[in-house]
């Protein structure tokens, strides 16, 4: 509490300041902004401030009858009289009223003039809240009174009819207690039985309703004719009315009803999904076939980029693999021409490198072996390691000099007179005879050949018989196939290996379409 004094200076500081609360709250350190008010009003009022502490006791009856007469001529409102007088607080104005002008209270509120309810009315209005039909606010206003109100006085009326039943309890005589218990025990017994039947009543009640859905639901979506029934549905019928429903009702309620296993149900769910892979799969599936299933997935990816296609080479490989589209690999003995050295050796001029900035610079040749029921077939190509085209091959039941020759010959045809390629072989006899030995000679070709018994002096070579091998001659029936039916087979391959047979190192390219796009043929 402040002090006359105290009180009296900031009043004064206040009128010196230009009524600048602020500033003097600021100088003197005190006090609250609505206190300093509260003491201008009071000087501004009185023409001077009340001496010591205001309590109740110390309020003259004149004091009483001032605040009483200015609430009753000012709008009746306590707040603004103790605001104006600054004195004293709103509970003590409220008992003054009531001792001075009692029925004159208003009680104020926000929108008008609070009615003042009698118990009874208090209560026909709980009964009718407990009762409705319609909403509590369809209610209040029936009654007149707020729907906060209702539900206040609801609570009010119960802890009065509780603190009635206990008071009925504690007066019930000693000689009555057992009866009463027994009774008691009887009631609550009949309770929990009632109890236990709305909640059965509840649960059937609620799966009956969870059925009709699924009747009508049924009836809407499959439109069967004959009628609908549960037992009669499909796994795939009862999976797309449970999708219907599941947004209203459990999963698990649904399939107890319909009477159908989850996992069914998810499998179902799986199987009515829409493919949004289902045009790739297509495509993938002809380019496997168009390829005599020889391309893998890299360059099937690649076929499908170069169409305007932009997906994953993750999402073809697992596609092939959904379709079991699989090129088949297998690693036989192959064929060794090799019989000793029948000739002087020569040296190895590519050492393993089979790059080439240009045709016709770095050759390689070497002859594999194919069998099949009919019999045996060997086949020798000679491989140009600028782009991996076959500039020439032979086909023979016999791994003899001429099939060599002769395919050395139909190569030399191909080269221009400024060209003398290095040829490149293993030591099979074949490349040591003198028939080889001459026309490399005549054609101006350099020899080359790799040490005995190391195929990757030979990669390339060796590179293209496998990938002949897996893309058109294993793990596929040769029986019934005769000698010069598969012989033309190997030929088709050679013809479409060279032309349409694409390679990523080439941009996607065939050997013969990428010469063309360089411009060495035409």
């Amino acid at each position: 509490m402040f002090s006359y004094e105290e009180r009296i200076r900031a009043v004064e500081l206040l009128i010196q300041y230009d009524m600048s609360y602020s500033t003097t709250i600021r100088e003197l350190g005190y006090p609250s902004q609505r206190a300093l008010r509260n003491w201008y009003s009071e000087y501004s009022l009185n023409g001077d401030l009340h001496k010591g502490i205001i309590t109740e006791a110390k309020y003259t009856e004149d004091d009483k009858r001032r605040a009483v007469d200015y609430y009753l001529k000012h709008g009746k409102c306590v707040s603004r009289t103790v605001k104006k007088l600054g004195y004293p607080s709103r509970p003590t104005l409220d008992k003054w009223i009531s001792q001075l002008a009692p029925g004159e209270k208003k009680h104020c509120r926000q929108g008008g003039i609070t009615i003042k309810y009698s118990h009874e009315q208090k209560k026909q209005a709980v009964i009718s809240l407990c009762l409705r039909n319609g909403p509590a606010k369809k209610i209040a206003d029936e009654h007149g009174a707020s729907r906060e109100s209702l539900y206040r006085w609801k609570k009010q009326l119960l802890k009065e009819e509780h603190a009635c039943f206990m008071a009925k309890e504690k007066t019930i005589r000693p000689g009555k207690v057992s009866e009463n218990k027994s009774e008691v025990i009887k009631l609550s017994a009949e309770k929990e039985d009632l109890l236990s039947k709305v909640d059965q009543l509840k649960k059937e009640i609620h799966r009956l309703k969870i059925e009709r859905d699924i009747y009508e639901k049924a009836a809407e979506l499959i439109k069967k004719d004959q009628g609908v029934s549960i037992q009669t549905l499909t796994n795939c019928e009862k999976a797309i009315i449970i999708n219907a429903l599941r947004g209203s009702h459990q999963l698990k309620e649904l399939l107890k009803i319909i009477k159908m296993a989850k996992s069914s149900y998810h499998y179902q769910v799986l199987a009515l999904k829409t493919d949004k892979y289902a045009e790739l799969r297509a495509m993938i599936k002809k380019i496997f076939e168009d390829s005599h299933e020889r391309y893998g997935y890299r360059r099937i990816h690649f076929l499908i980029k170069s169409m305007g296609t932009r997906v994953s080479e993750k999402v073809v490989r697992r596609i092939m693999k959904e379709e079991k589209l699989s090129v088949i690999y297998n690693k036989r003995r192959r064929y060794s021409s090799y019989k000793g050295e029948i000739s002087p050796e020569v040296e190895n001029k590519l050492n393993r490198d089979f790059q080439a900035d240009k045709p016709n610079i770095k050759w390689l040749t070497d002859i594999t072996e194919l069998s099949i029921p009919a019999g045996k077939v060997y086949l020798s190509p000679i491989i140009d390691c600028f782009d991996g085209l076959p500039v020439a091959s032979g086909i023979s039941t016999s791994p003899d000099a001429e099939l060599v020759n002769t395919m050395l010959d139909d190569a030399v045809t191909t080269l221009s007179e400024e060209e003398h390629p290095t040829v490149h072989s293993d030591r099979g006899c074949h490349y040591r005879w003198p028939g080889w030995i001459e026309r490399m000679d005549r054609a101006g070709l350099t020899r080359s050949m790799s040490k005995k018994g190391y195929s990757p002096d030979n990669a390339a070579c060796e590179g293209f018989f496998g990938r002949l091998k897996n893309e058109m001659f294993y793990y596929r029936s040769w029986k019934d196939v005769t000698l010069e039916k598969f012989i033309e087979e190997i030929n088709e391959y050679m013809k479409w290996y060279a032309s349409e047979r694409i390679k990523l190192s080439l941009g996607g390219l065939s050997p013969i379409d990428y010469r063309r796009s360089l411009g060495l043929l035409v």
